[in-house]
């Protein structure tokens, strides 16, 4: 055992409760916001019957008890408890969840350039986290990202990420592809990010779902003001 490691283990770490868990900044961008937060509800609509999974926006996740937590825009984590307790996380602490690393980290570039393709990517990188997403609605675009892609998902391979080819693309380790096209999100029309199955196919969000229910009662309603139409006619014929 490792002189470190045999400090850790001694040491009583800090609990989610002691660590902060606010600095109180807003979000810079309204898409680091809604972005995030369509793909939390089609997950939870898909995989309403699993608890092995927890998605996070914004939320701190601290690595090590010495070191501030990083914030990435939304991480996603499996293989540990949907809810620890009534009121939710306040962070996401790595030792108190087992030591489970988040597999898919997302940061959604601003105005305010950040760093995501530099210094993110390397800090989670170093962290081992197995994917990592970046949306870029500026992609293509100027002398900075004229060579970015408006998504690019990297895996970590032999310790280092690789740019991953295609849109979406498909994770096996989450069984979910990851991909980005235009829709319409809270009477926004725009590019979004959206999951994916096997097959390439697109998830719905609950928006349209809704709107694909209103649509078949509508024409439900007319075949049956039709029918109904045909039977008065019928009713009204001469004997």
């Amino acid at each position: 055992m490792s002189a470190a490691l045999a400090y850790y283990l001694r040491r009583r770490l800090p609990t989610a409760a002691e660590l902060p868990h606010s600095d109180e900044t807003p979000v810079d961008n309204q898409l680091q916001d809604d972005i995030p937060q369509l793909l939390k509800s089609i997950l939870q609509r898909i995989w309403s019957d699993r608890q092995d999974w927890f998605f996070a926006v914004d939320m701190g996740l601290y690595y090590n008890p010495d070191e501030p937590a990083i914030v990435p825009d939304a991480f996603l984590a499996l293989g540990v408890d949907r809810f620890r307790d009534v009121n939710g996380r306040l962070s996401y602490v790595l030792w108190e969840e087992e030591n489970v690393m988040p597999v898919l980290a997302l940061e959604v570039v601003s105005q305010k350039y950040n760093g995501e393709y530099e210094q993110k990517l390397q800090d989670y990188q170093d962290l081992g986290i197995l994917y990592y997403a970046i949306y870029n609605p500026r992609g293509g675009q100027g002398r900075r990202f004229r060579q970015r892609s408006v998504l690019e998902v990297y895996k970590r391979i032999g310790g280092r990420y690789v740019l991953q080819p295609g849109n979406p693309v498909w994770m096996p380790e989450l069984k979910l592809g990851l991909g980005c096209e235009g829709g319409n999100n809270g009477g926004w029309q725009r590019d979004w990010l959206y999951w994916y199955d096997r097959e390439g196919q697109r998830y719905a969000t609950n928006e349209e779902l809704v709107q694909q229910e209103r649509e078949q009662r509508r024409l439900a309603e007319e075949r049956l003001a039709e029918l109904e139409a045909r039977l008065k006619a019928l009713d009204n014929l001469p004997s």
